[in-house]
């Protein structure tokens, strides 16, 4: 498997706060209710665990990374956070709902991974998901030397996956979310710095060639494109 990112809570929490920061609103379409169990996957540092549990549903964040694991744990030392690779977890008791948010396109492995959070969920169970698709980063991506590929689908893709193991889709979209990237002139550099930091191109270069489509008033911006999928498990 390719490297992976460099995570960096410090970084994910200042700098890339984007990260979780855009996904409030996709909490808002899970609509989590008091009293159910529910699953953050690649929760990181378990800020949108937070804003779940705020509805009195009882959640588990599970997430790969162990810096990104302790700094959730220190962030809400009353939520419950688990060091597991979504590809190989097994609930001791089924969730109500799963939730991912960027995560799932760091896992190339995108059945597997399905098959374990659809293992996860009850009959009747939903699952929220966002991460990026077909495209996404394609600019910044082409102007780099980098051995990091991450998991892009398509609808037709990602649907066909999350049916072949027994989920429903019941609505799924693609949608441009061009983001500005913090630090100004340094922004490109420091995004660079966690999600691709095996580019071997010279950042001058990149920066140069990546300037008159992603760069504007004073800040870089990074070309997103991201997939919104809500799907359940039937009963």
């Amino acid at each position: 498997m390719a490297r992976s990112a460099d995570w960096d809570p410090a970084r994910y929490e200042g700098s890339h706060s984007f990260v979780w920061e855009y996904g409030a609103d996709l909490v808002s379409l899970l609509n989590p209710q008091a009293g159910e169990r529910i699953l953050d996957v690649g929760c990181g540092t378990g800020h949108l665990a937070a804003q779940i549990a705020e509805s009195g549903a009882e959640v588990l964040g599970i997430d790969s990374s162990p810096a990104m694991i302790a700094q959730a744990r220190q962030n809400f030392p009353r939520l419950h956070f688990q060091l597991a690779d979504v590809r190989e977890f097994h609930a001791a008791e089924p969730f109500d709902a799963v939730f991912s948010n960027a995560a799932l396109h760091w896992i190339p492995e995108a059945d597997q991974a399905a098959a374990a959070i659809s293992g996860a969920m009850c009959p009747g169970g939903r699952l929220v998901l966002e991460m990026g698709a077909r495209g996404n980063i394609a600019l910044i991506s082409a102007a780099l030397e980098s051995n990091i590929h991450n998991y892009f689908p398509s609808v037709g893709e990602y649907a066909s996956v999350l049916e072949r193991q027994g989920l429903e889709v019941l609505n799924a979209l693609i949608f441009d979310r061009p983001t500005e990237l913090a630090g100004g002139e340094r922004g490109l550099r420091d995004w660079l710095a966690t999600f691709r930091p095996d580019n071997a191109r010279p950042i001058e270069d990149v920066e140069r060639e990546l300037r008159p489509r992603l760069f504007r008033d004073g800040n870089w911006f990074a070309d997103y494109r991201r997939l919104r999928v809500v799907a359940r498990k039937p009963e």
